[in-house]
Parts: structure tokens; C-alpha cells; sequence
């Protein structure tokens, strides 16, 4: 298969097709996050590369402050990862890096939206769909605040680990919010992604899933 007939499946549909194939299940698994991943990286390289090439792209300074936020956020991992518990093992953390690849790709994905909106702009017919898209698209006054329960659930993570790793984890976290100005979707993600590392975890679609709590933060992509 292409990557782009890779990446029309989840992430979670992929690996489970080749864990399947594989006569060692963590064999198969970590063989499909290593493809899919490459596939991720693929993608994002091109997208990385089309807005270059149209000037359009993070200018030096915005991508300076990614690298900082990306490396703050894999400092944050490893020490997530060791603390968990159980401790993360192979798969886990394969399946962590995996899904840190999401905020280079949404990085990238937000200079592709604010160009596609500007010529969204410039083209008066449309303009209403787009302005009604962002009204439908708003949440109902009522709704609970879905950043605020990722918040509360992270905390309720770091209360249960000894008091050392909580300070440690806290502080590497903080560290991952100051290195970079995110947008409410943006932090709502980082902090979904901080739960998946620590919760328990059960690979998508293995055996014996469906009798699991359903996780806080499901597969992402």
C-alpha cells in the first residue's frame, strides 16, 4: 500500500492489519507505528516544503519556537513514560512518538489554514459559508469546558505518583506550555497527548480492548 492509502486508514485500523500479519504481535505492532509514522513524516515534510516554496510558511523565529516546544515536549515524555504506571514499555512508547507527530503536522497545518482563509477572503461568494461554518461550528453555552476536564484530569494523574516524580513531571510540563504561545485547540491537544503517555494503556483493537475502560484520550489520528 502508498502512504496515502495508509493514511486514509487510522492509525489504530493500520496496525492492527499488520499485528495481525505478524507472528509476534508486539513485533507487528511496532513494524505498523514504524510505517505509518514514516508515512506521518512524509506528509508533513511535503507540506513543510509547499508552503516554503510559496513564502507562506513559519518564518525563522516561529520555527526556532517549535523546536523548543518539541524538544521540551519529548523531555516531558521520557519522564512521563518512566513514571507511568505501569512504566511505558516498547509499544507505548513507540505508540507516544507516534503521536507527538501530530504537532509538527498542525504546526505546518495552520500556516496552510490562514493562507487558505485569506484567499477565502479575497473571494466574496465565499465568504457567508465560511462565516457560517464558524457559527455552527461554536459551542452551546452550556457545554462543559473540554480543556478544563483535560486539565483536571491530568492533575488527577500526577496526584496518585510519588511526590518527587509529581514535582518532576510538573515541572517538565510547565516547561512544554511556557516554550510556545498555543491556541485553546492547541493546548487542549498537548494536554490530551500528556494524559495518554501517563494513563494505563492498551493498544487499540488488542485482545481484551473492549473490556478496558474506555482511555481519557483516545488515539488521536
Amino acid at each position: 500500500m502508498t502512504c496515502v492509502q495508509i493514511l486514509q486508514m487510522t492509525s489504530s485500523d493500520w496496525i492492527a492489519k499488520i499485528a495481525a500479519m505478524d507472528a509476534s504481535p508486539q513485533g507487528g505492532q511496532l513494524r505498523g507505528i514504524r510505517v505509518y509514522g514514516r508515512c506521518y513524516d512524509e506528509r508533513t515534510d511535503r507540506l513543510a516544503a509547499s508552503l516554503a516554496r510559496t513564502g507562506k510558511g513559519p518564518l525563522m523565529g516561529a520555527r526556532a519556537n517549535f523546536r523548543y516546544f518539541d524538544a521540551a515536549l519529548k523531555d516531558f515524555t521520557a519522564k512521563a513514560l518512566a513514571a507511568a504506571q505501569p512504566p511505558g514499555d516498547a509499544v507505548k512508547t513507540a505508540y507516544a512518538s507516534l503521536y507527538e507527530k501530530q504537532f509538527r503536522y498542525d504546526f505546518y497545518r495552520s500556516y496552510q489554514e490562514k493562507m487558505e482563509q485569506s484567499r477565502s477572503l479575497q473571494s466574496p461568494a465565499l465568504a457567508p459559508a465560511t462565516n457560517a461554518a464558524v457559527t455552527a461550528a461554536a459551542p452551546a453555552p452550556n457545554d462543559v469546558d473540554p480543556l478544563t476536564k483535560a486539565k483536571n484530569h491530568f492533575g488527577e494523574l500526577l496526584d496518585v505518583l510519588p511526590e518527587d516524580k509529581m514535582h518532576q513531571l510538573h515541572a517538565a510540563f510547565g516547561n512544554v506550555v511556557d516554550t510556545q504561545l498555543p491556541s485553546g485547540e492547541t493546548q487542549f491537544d498537548i494536554y490530551r497527548y500528556a494524559i495518554f503517555v501517563l494513563e494505563p494503556f492498551a493498544p487499540p483493537n488488542s485482545p481484551g480492548l473492549k473490556s478496558q475502560p474506555k482511555p481519557f484520550s483516545p488515539t488521536p489520528f
